[in-house]
């Protein structure tokens, strides 16, 4: 199983307004990105927070009164090229594409061209979903698509790289060749739970194509895009190349970028958005002017009101009364975040050309506590104890792993070891440089700090299965599927480890 995506639940509030001009607000964050914080437990600038995480870049755009306040970008877009990220720079928005492919899943429902509550079925018409005894004769609606309350598969994409065959739409939502991914198939009755799901977005692309009778790129240009004045931003997969909006290169780690300097997304509602931290400012200014009724480019106050409530493409975090809209997003070699207040006009973008998306948590509550957002809790985060351990298990892994215990002997409350995506992000990074016995050895430190985790037993069973050890790896991936039955992946290794051991 993939990376697990980054969480921005914070807990000890800030305090301490006073005023500052634009100017002084930056270099204060620049300066010390904890300032916030008066037990000063970190000092760290913006470039070192930059070095420690191994982030090239970081582009920022901060909202206030429902205006862009300032926006400012730091270090290399391009490494080996030496150029550098300005606020023009684009970059992958992943997830975040969810949020604005909602505005025209649901513009489509004020055109009364679709129902939100209407088997998606009505509405497809080049592919039909395959309803199967796992919805119980359920049908699946469009709201659910943008909720993920569905009970679709398919978490997230990995993307293609540049000189790869692209799969068609269909071919995605079966899973056939090129396509990379599972087929995107019921998992539970729809209507039941949460389940995050990059398929489920992935049919409401398909629905807007159908609908339209257009590219789903054209429609988003033409119906979204171009209204919300989002200049710089396109869904085109491959996207296209142009002096005044450069591209920037996605990177694994601060030294290693991504094969062909990123990869295509034909996932466009999903995860093939190319925009910057401007622009997509201006999106989180229209809905908050639109839940007001100050302005309605896409959608009436009315549709914005319900897509906040009932969460459609968007996530909406309540501290005590004040609640804000959020949206996260991590594509290979990009990680970003956006979050806006649903009252007062207050917003931040992030984007990063980085693989390793905590550093978002901490700039994030620097930017917040510079304009002492309602209510809203930050946090001084835990030292991540996989960048503790990094470098002596390069050396030797059997020494990081005795590190990794030592710190957690002498420092258990400095280092963060309750994710278990620290180390499981680390073996994965083991894992993709071919270093299979290592990343296998850290999987098996995963397995024992997190034994009820379905997923670290489905990571070490890609491990196994890799190493062609497909008894252990069968024995990780029943253990999964045992601790979470909706584990997708799980279910399709079964089936060809099954198929091996004939």
């Amino acid at each position: 199983m993939k990376k697990t995506g980054i969480l921005f639940i914070l807990l000890a509030i800030c305090s301490g307004a006073f005023s500052q001009t634009v100017d002084e607000k930056i270099k204060r964050f620049e300066q010390n990105v904890y300032h916030w914080d008066k037990t000063k437990q970190r000092t760290l600038s913006l470039k070192q927070l930059m070095e420690l995480y191994g982030a090239n870049a970081i582009s920022i755009a901060m909202v206030k009164d429902y205006k862009i306040e300032w926006a400012k970008a730091y270090g290399y877009a391009d490494v080996s090229e030496k150029r550098t990220a300005t606020v023009n720079t684009l970059f992958q928005a992943a997830s975040i594409s969810k949020s604005i492919n909602s505005l025209g899943v649901l513009k489509l429902s004020e055109e009364g061209k679709i129902n939100l509550d209407t088997d998606i079925n009505q509405y497809l018409k080049s592919w039909q979903f395959p309803y199967d005894s796992l919805s119980k004769d359920k049908k699946i609606t469009v709201a659910q698509l943008l909720n993920h309350t569905a009970g679709l598969s398919t978490h997230g994409f990995g993307g293609y790289t540049i000189t790869a065959p692209l799969p068609t739409i269909i071919q995605i939502l079966n899973g056939t060749a090129p396509a990379n991914s599972g087929a995107v198939r019921s998992l539970f009755e729809p209507g039941l739970k949460s389940k995050y799901s990059g398929g489920g977005t992935t049919i409401t692309q398909l629905i807007i194509e159908d609908m339209t009778k257009q590219k789903y790129e054209n429609y988003m240009q033409q119906q979204v895009l171009s209204p919300l004045n989002m200049t710089a931003s396109s869904y085109t997969q491959p996207p296209v190349k142009t002096t005044a909006y450069p591209l920037a290169t996605g990177y694994y780690r601060q030294d290693k970028e991504v094969d062909g300097k990123y990869h295509i997304y034909p996932e466009k509602g999903a995860a093939g958005l190319w925009t910057n931290p401007t622009d997509l400012s201006k999106y989180i200014i229209e809905t908050q002017l639109s839940l007001t009724g100050k302005s309605n480019k896409i959608l009436s106050t009315t549709t914005s009101l319900k897509r906040i409530d009932d969460n459609l493409g968007v996530f909406v975090l309540n501290f005590e009364g004040a609640k804000y809209f959020m949206h996260n997003g991590q594509n290979e070699g990009f990680t970003c975040v956006y979050i806006g207040s649903v009252e007062g006009g207050d917003g931040l973008v992030i984007m990063t050309n980085s693989n390793d998306g905590r550093i978002l948590n901490d700039i994030a509550c620097g930017l917040i506590g510079l304009n002492q957002w309602k209510n809203f809790p930050l946090e001084v985060s835990k030292k991540p104890i996989n960048l503790a351990i990094r470098k002596e298990s390069l050396k030797s892994i059997d020494q990081g792993i005795a590190l990794y215990y030592e710190l957690k002997k002498k420092y258990p409350n400095d280092y963060n070891f309750e994710n278990e995506s620290e180390l499981n992000n680390f073996g994965y990074e083991l894992m993709n440089e071919g270093k299979l016995e290592a990343a296998l050895k850290i999987f098996d430190v995963n397995v024992r700090e997190f034994p009820a985790s379905a997923n670290v037993y489905d990571s070490r069973g890609e491990a196994y299965f890799k190493l062609k050890k497909y008894e252990l790896s069968k024995k990780d991936y029943q253990k999964a599927l045992e601790l979470d039955p909706t584990t997708a992946t799980a279910k399709e290794m079964l089936i060809k480890i099954e198929a091996l051991l004939k």
